[in-house]
């Protein structure tokens, strides 16, 4: 298919596997791909909530992903999010073929009402890995390595069961160096937006087309509103 190109964002519909290796070098790959965890239990919470987590299972968001499309050879940095049973193969693999990393926390506001004979789900774990000339950037207050900031609930989702925030995408395109960053697995276009507010170029890879159109609407917004605020 052909890409949606908006001013610096280029948008590609299809499978990240197969596109991403097409696309060339970024200064960073920033993402959050698929989780992998066990998307049954939660009693009666998870009922009252069983349209959420039926879209989880529906869109296999719990079935995990492919670790070999973050490729150093492709990026300066990648930025990737996980679920922390995931952690020790990706901190392994990030360890191995980018020059360093940190394990970064976004620590909710408002954590969900449930534990499944686990801990609270109040932290989502990322881990920012670099190589030489691509170390984070941004002031001190910028790289702090846990931020504190509420879920999406409601609309915020944009029809999505696990969007990031636009508060916590903006934060982490303040700590990527250079101006182009892909995400290949775009979602509804969450790190697009932020890319954008940063000034930055932008591709990304989606493979559901509902997702994809509104991550083509919102990215176009975002767009739009950068163009006031230059003829302002």
């Amino acid at each position: 298919m052909t890409p949606v190109i908006i001013g610096p964002a280029t948008l590609h519909l299809g499978d990240a596997y197969t596109l991403r290796p097409t696309l060339g070098f970024h200064d960073a790959d920033v993402t959050d791909p698929p989780y992998a965890f066990r998307a049954s239990g939660g009693g009666r919470y998870r009922k009252a909530r069983r349209k959420l987590m039926d879209q989880i299972v529906a869109e296999q968001l719990d079935k995990g992903f492919d670790m070999a499309v973050i490729d150093p050879m492709l990026c300066g940095a990648a930025i990737v999010f996980a679920h922390n049973e995931q952690l020790p193969a990706l901190l392994s693999r990030l360890n191995g073929h980018f020059h360093r990393h940190a394990l970064c926390i976004w620590q909710k506001t408002n954590p969900q009402p449930v534990a499944n004979k686990h801990y609270r789900p109040d932290v989502e774990f990322y881990v920012h890995a670099w190589n030489r000339g691509y170390h984070p950037a941004g002031n001190l207050a910028e790289l702090l390595r846990v931020s504190r900031i509420g879920a999406p609930r409601g609309p915020a989702r944009f029809g999505h069961a696990t969007t990031k925030p636009d508060a916590l995408m903006s934060k982490i395109l303040a700590n990527v160096r250079g101006e182009t960053v892909c995400d290949p697995f775009m979602g509804t276009g969450s790190t697009g937006v932020a890319t954008i507010r940063a000034g930055k170029r932008f591709t990304g890879i989606e493979h559901n087309p509902a997702h994809f159109e509104t991550a083509v609407a919102r990215i176009t917004a975002a767009v739009a509103e950068l163009g006031r605020a230059a003829a302002a």
